[in-house]
């Protein structure tokens, strides 16, 4: 008995099987401003649209800056991206786009200066891009990349500098939301804009419209006063300004003078 009753106390006591935590779903990732619902395409703004490049802004007051933009008439914000190695610059990653995205309600206009752009597209697309602009001369495989973004619930826009010609898009234009037509080259604020871009917007524009596509057509760099009405009469849609906005004491009023002129420009006139 003795033996028995020792080994009843040595024996393993049976215990009830724990509950496995109950799984929960991952949080969902922010919509962008101007996202389709899925399977549409990105919604853009109507045309003509002004985006001020926050790169000229001063960063420590951007809120206010882009405030005051808005309150000129700006309906996207265009951000610059650059990485030092495909552009001789470097300036801002994800963490400011998902800053930039809690202070407005425009669409962010994400312009990806950058080598494998495929790497950061996700992680700007959740930080609230609702525009994506990857280099025709940084994409490998162009036609894999602008599919991405378009899944990811993204605009898919492809940038040219001013050297590279239209025929580089014949393939993939169908496929595009819009084109970046860079007017200067591309890595600095500030800069001439580069007159032939002129034409190229016109042939693009004659393109665009032959083929009845619905491609918009983005401007950047060198854009101001002097030159934004005569860009919108030859086919142009959105027109990214920094310097032409931010460099002065008023930038709400600087923002509603490029759009005043824009609204009295007609396109084809």
């Amino acid at each position: 008995m003795r033996n028995a009753r020792q080994r009843g106390r040595n024996a393993p006591v049976a215990t009830r099987a724990a509950k496995p935590p109950a799984r929960t779903a991952p949080a969902p990732a922010p919509t962008p401003a101007g996202a389709a619902l899925a399977g549409g395409r990105a919604r853009l703004p109507e045309a003509p649209a002004l985006a001020p490049s926050i790169l000229s802004a001063d960063f420590a007051r951007l809120g206010e800056a882009i405030a005051a933009a808005t309150a000129g008439g700006a309906r996207l914000l265009h951000v610059d991206v650059m990485d030092g190695h495909f552009v001789p610059n470097l300036t801002i990653g994800p963490p400011v786009v998902a800053s930039v995205r809690k202070v407005t309600t425009l669409p962010l206009d994400v312009h990806l200066m950058i080598e494998d752009p495929d790497r950061y597209i996700e992680a700007f697309v959740r930080a609230g891009a609702d525009m994506i602009t990857v280099h025709q001369e940084a994409a490998r495989h162009l036609h894999r990349t602008v599919a991405f973004i378009r899944e990811r619930g993204a605009a898919a826009g492809v940038a040219l500098n001013p050297s590279t010609p239209l025929s580089t898009l014949d393939e993939i234009l169908p496929e595009l939301d819009y084109v970046l037509l860079m007017s200067v080259n591309p890595g600095f604020s500030g800069q001439s804009f580069i007159p032939s871009v002129l034409g190229k917007v016109e042939t693009l524009r004659r393109t665009i419209d032959r083929a009845g596509l619905a491609t918009r057509i983005e401007v950047d760099g060198g854009i101001g006063p002097g030159n934004i009405a005569d860009l919108r009469r030859r086919g142009a849609d959105y027109f990214v300004a920094g310097s032409a906005v931010f460099d002065g004491d008023d930038p709400t009023r600087r923002a509603r003078d490029l759009v005043d002129r824009l609204r009295d420009a007609r396109r084809g006139a």
